[in-house]
């Protein structure tokens, strides 16, 4: 079977080209735009949460070593990183000028989330209250994952009220969030480690003293 997309046709071969020193950047059709234009922040912020996925694979991959329960996630994290940069290339490529094998998202990444996360959170006990992060180093990293996400999501969803932006992006980024909110369920079950749960009365105004 053919791969769906091609692969890349890049040579770096030097880091800085100064030509973003007056604030523009080059979309991947060759069009410029302000650095701070609503496609630029949202791949931007897909960027991002690439990184933060990648800090989260690595304390995976070092806490496997001794906690071998946690080793299915990272080549589910390293995958999503693969997934995220296909996200970035198609939203730096404005509509008219996307190749037919050009990397993009698709319905069977949004499906093979939920797959994933139906498996793990069965799992899982019910929840009984919401989850503060920082449950464990892993918890917090993919917590903090979460919330750059939707961070993203919100950015997708504004680019798509005066862009045509692919419904499946907007799918995988909502999905995705979910998906990590499991998975850090799922890291502190996987390393013994007790959830935070929400307790209102833990605030200032509700201890005695």
């Amino acid at each position: 079977m053919s791969e769906p997309f091609d692969k890349p046709r890049i040579a770096v071969n030097r880091v800085y080209t100064r030509g973003g020193d007056r604030g523009e950047t080059g979309l991947a059709g060759g069009q410029r735009l302000p650095k701070d234009a609503p496609r630029i922040e949202c791949y931007g912020q897909v960027d991002e949460l690439n990184a933060f996925v990648g800090a989260a694979r690595a304390t995976v991959e070092e806490l496997a070593a001794s906690q071998a329960a946690l080793a299915p996630l990272g080549p589910i994290l390293l995958r999503v990183q693969h997934e995220l940069f296909n996200l970035g290339s198609i939203l730096a490529t404005l509509p008219e000028d996307v190749h037919p094998r050009q990397a993009r998202i698709t319905g069977a990444e949004v499906t093979r989330l939920e797959t994933e996360m139906d498996a793990m959170n069965a799992d899982l006990p019910p929840l009984r209250s919401f989850v503060l992060p920082g449950g464990g180093r892993l918890n917090a990293e993919l917590h903090v994952c979460r919330t750059v996400c939707r961070r993203a999501e919100r950015s997708l969803v504004s680019l798509a009220r005066v862009e045509s932006i692919p419904p499946e992006a907007l799918h995988y980024l909502n999905r995705l969030s979910d998906a990590l909110f499991v998975w850090s369920r799922w890291a502190s079950r996987a390393t013994g480690s007790p959830e935070t749960l929400w307790e209102p009365n833990r605030a200032a105004s509700g201890i005695s003293e």
